[in-house]
């Protein structure tokens, strides 16, 4: 009879492991299941993100210091939200060219702010964002900075890329645009 009872003992710790396995597996594949449902759901905001629109509208020489051979620019981007996704800004990263030639690369860059202290894109906006460029003299583009520090007619362009993103999406996206 003891033998009998030592069985089905036997056979209880057997089940209960089974069932606390198959409820561990469970919720692992539960939990894998919700991971993979936020990340779709934050995929969505892709497409629209992606009609942001970005051109080069203003560079102004604001400062030449002579005596370091530098100059600052403040160079403008207008950025527009053509789709129905309200989003900011965080990153425009850019080389900027003058008269054909590459003279530097610049930032804007709001990624140590919080998202709700961000410039906020609407569907329907356009905004301007401002950053500051140095421009150090070199013997690569001493033409270019002598043409911009006497304010002869420059032609401008940039190359980059910038950022958009919304609480659950991020988008990177390649930009060109040219300036006269």
């Amino acid at each position: 009879m003891t033998k009998f009872f030592s069985c089905s003992v036997c056979q209880l710790n057997d089940l209960s492991l089974l069932q606390g396995k198959i409820v561990l597996y469970a919720a692992i594949g539960g939990l894998l299941v919700i991971m993979g449902a936020i990340v779709y759901y934050a995929s969505l905001d892709n497409p629209e993100l992606e009609q942001v629109e970005i051109k080069l509208s203003n560079v102004e020489l604001i400062d030449v210091n002579s005596i370091e051979n530098q100059a600052k620019l403040e160079i403008t981007f207008l950025v527009k939200n053509p789709s129905d996704k309200t989003f900011t800004v965080a990153i425009i990263s850019y080389e900027l060219y003058a008269n054909d030639r590459l003279i530097g690369t610049g930032q804007y860059s709001t990624e140590d702010i919080a998202m709700p202290g961000r410039a906020a894109f609407y569907p329907g906006s356009e905004i301007p964002l401002k950053s500051i460029f140095k421009l150090v003299l070199s013997d690569a583009n001493a033409q270019e900075y002598l043409s911009i520090t006497r304010g002869e007619s420059v032609k401008y362009s940039v190359k980059g890329s910038i950022t958009a993103e919304t609480a659950w999406s991020l988008v990177e996206k390649e930009f060109q645009s040219y300036m006269e």
